[in-house]
């Protein structure tokens, strides 16, 4: 449910020296005073024993000595800290609610929760890059802040199917999300060209499909191939060290296991799970293939059931992405298993049989105790009765998912696939799907349609930016097409629409994205021309 905010604050970025205060997502309010606190080595991290903030101390202070080479002790005791940055507990309506104070005490983050700490400390950090001079002391502004989420999804997803990064990499994408206070990553684990995901009970899913004997190379029009063996997978305890990495830093894991369509992975593994019964092998090339679960075949579903039951324990978050994109029905149409079950269920065509699968599959998570969310193909034929809607065909799926109130996190291409070009000029970027999506339309977008009837806005969720990767096959390559146009789409879900202003936002994002430099990070650097 989209955070309901007491009041709309007017921000005021007052100038500090030449710099504004460079903050990524922007604030709902900054006051800027005279004067600046001056910290050093003997600064400490003070927070209150026993509230559970240990790893945000831990976090903040590993930060600071990547950035300064300082290491600042982390204490319970006030009395030993006379310069401090305090971590502390206050009442608030909201759990990501969040203060910054700065003044001649030191620094004081307070929140209702460890989330709004963390996030409070995401931007005391991006306080410190920008006023860091190469010397054991950093200058921070006097300065109030109140911050709180102006939308409850904020998300980023990966394609780890077409191409696959190891757990580190993974890690290091969930950094970004972190930095940005972003708290959902959507993690697509099966898929056509690999299953990626450790399932005990059926391990041919990893031995068979998670390796393709060769890969589609340049654009798919050119029809090209290698041949090198290609692959690789979680161990589930891999996936769990990943979870709980991702925890630590107030970002929900959303797992995506495909279905009915986008299956030719498993189907490669198990071909009986198909409507044929194969042969196949993982899939090559990209695009959508004919060979899906067979909808008539009960093996299907208590395969299905069992692989979940797996996905279930790994991810705590409350719901599960089923996928239910791109489901040909050619296969259906002329298998008999498929036409016997419309007969027996009374559905009147593919579009209703494909319904009748996910609201079984709905209905089964739901006994686990977790909620489905879907591709907008879910609404064909019938909506399960308590699923979600990604909406990625454009913003038509969302508004319909939520007239019909079910709750919509918005994806549309245009402008959220960062697979897309992000640069006019194509000749000199790196092979991408198609497409436009800047940096400035990015930052344009609005998640809440305004067609929408005011009463059924609450239904969206926020929204989320994918990264397909049919074309972008290293780690570098991701941050480069993620890279800024995710720090936009923080602020579009962060921030209050009325207060955004894309040439204020770009000069924060130079200061900001000092912080990525110090992490190496293959950003796309274009933007920068654009200050000139």
């Amino acid at each position: 449910m989209k955070y309901c905010l007491v009041a709309v604050l007017l921000v005021v970025l007052n100038v500090v020296g030449q710099q504004q205060l460079p903050i990524v997502p922007l604030p709902q309010s900054i006051e800027v005073g005279n004067g600046s606190f001056n910290w050093n080595k003997e600064t400490r991290i003070l927070l209150a024993p026993n509230e559970g903030l240990e790893f945000e101390a831990k976090f903040l202070q590993a930060r600071i000595e990547e950035l300064t080479g300082i290491k600042l002790q982390v204490s319970h005791k006030s009395k030993d800290a006379k310069s401090a940055i305090r971590l502390v507990f206050r009442k608030g309506e909201h759990p990501d609610e969040h203060h910054i104070r700065i003044d001649r005490s030191g620094v004081e983050i307070s929140a209702v929760t460890a989330e709004g700490i963390f996030h409070g400390i995401q931007s005391l950090l991006q306080l410190m890059h920008a006023n860091y001079k190469q010397a054991k002391v950093i200058q921070l502004p006097f300065c109030e802040i109140y911050d709180v989420p102006n939308l409850e999804w904020r998300g980023m997803h990966l394609d780890v199917c077409r191409h696959f990064f190891s757990p580190d990499e993974v890690k290091r994408y969930i950094d970004y999300l972190a930095l940005y206070k972003m708290n959902t990553f959507h993690w697509h684990l099966t898929e056509d060209q690999g299953w990626r995901i450790e399932i005990k009970k059926y391990p041919k899913l990893t031995e068979v499909g998670a390796w393709r004997d060769g890969s589609m190379v340049g654009h798919y029009s050119d029809q090209t191939f290698d041949s090198v063996r290609y692959g690789g997978y979680y161990t589930q305890e891999q996936i769990k060290e990943i979870v709980a990495y991702a925890q630590e830093r107030h970002v929900t894991v959303v797992p995506e296991i495909e279905m009915p369509g986008h299956a030719l992975a498993a189907l490669s593994a198990y071909p009986e799970l198909s409507c044929t019964g194969g042969p196949f092998e993982v899939g090559k090339s990209w695009g959508v293939f004919d060979d899906v679960y067979c909808a008539g075949n009960e093996e299907v579903f208590t395969f299905l059931e069992n692989v979940l039951d797996e996905v279930v324990e790994l991810f705590p978050s409350e719901y599960i992405h089923i996928g239910g994109d791109e489901c040909p029905k050619t296969r259906w149409k002329s298998c008999a298993k498929c036409q016997q079950r419309m007969v027996d269920e009374g559905l009147k065509d593919e579009h209703e049989l494909q319904s009748y699968f996910i609201q079984r599959m709905e209905r089964y998570l739901n006994e686990k105790g977790k909620k489905i969310i879907g591709w907008d193909e879910i609404l064909e034929g019938g909506l399960a009765p308590n699923a979600a809607v990604m909406s990625w065909r454009g913003e038509e799926g969302g508004i319909a998912a939520a007239t019909q109130e079910h709750y919509v996190v918005m994806s549309p291409g245009s402008p959220c696939y960062f697979d897309h070009y992000q640069h006019s000029d194509k000749e000199n970027e790196p092979v991408a799907i198609g497409g436009l999506n800047t940096l400035e339309a990015v930052y344009a977008y609005h998640p809440i349609p305004d067609e929408l009837d005011e009463q059924k806005r609450h239904f969206i969720l926020g929204a989320q930016a994918n990264v397909w990767t049919e074309y972008i096959n290293t780690f570098e390559q991701v941050e480069y097409m993620a890279l800024p146009r995710m720090a936009a789409m923080a602020e579009v879900l962060w921030s209050v629409p009325a207060q955004k202003n894309y040439s204020d936002f770009l000069q924060r994002l130079s200061v900001q994205l000092t912080i990525t430099d110090v992490w190496k990070t293959n950003y796309c650097k274009h933007f920068l021309n654009e200050l000139k």
